[in-house]
């Protein structure tokens, strides 16, 4: 999650939404991103698709089964869904996203039984670190 957090403040200083993730397999880290909607005038480029990209690249498989993806905040429903989508196995965040997270504040779409892929989900690591430098980037810009 330090990796997470450092790469957060790579697109704070950016002038990002100040959220970063990481990929690891098996211990080593294979995939790191932050937030580039702003830079790439993208909506879908969110931290976690693409790290999540990028690990599909290394390994050469879009099946991410035995990944852990570490993000700075809750995903939102677009990177919810696509961490079904690639299979990832675990899912370690930091802070909740009360206004629209959707692996447990708004939605919890990792766990949906309908769909044919769960993924376990571990939250609160270095919850306040992750949850100050979100609250400190949208104070600069009020």
């Amino acid at each position: 999650m330090r990796v997470a957090l450092e790469e957060a403040k790579k697109a704070y200083r950016i002038g990002e939404v100040p959220v970063g993730a990481v990929v690891v397999l098996r211990g080593n880290i294979i995939a790191t991103a932050h937030d580039l909607r702003e830079s790439l005038n993208d909506a879908s480029a969110h931290a976690e698709l693409l790290a999540m990209r990028e690990a599909a690249q290394v390994l050469g498989d879009w099946r991410l089964n035995d990944t852990t993806l570490y993000v700075t905040i809750e995903p939102c429903a677009m990177c919810a869904g696509a961490i079904v989508q690639y299979r990832v196995g675990r899912l370690v965040y930091g802070a909740r996203n009360d206004k629209s997270g959707c692996v447990d504040s708004v939605l919890n779409i990792l766990q949906q039984p309908k769909f044919n892929h769960r993924v376990e989900v571990i939250s609160g690591i270095l919850e306040e670190e992750c949850k100050s430098i979100i609250k400190d980037f949208f104070r600069q810009i009020r």
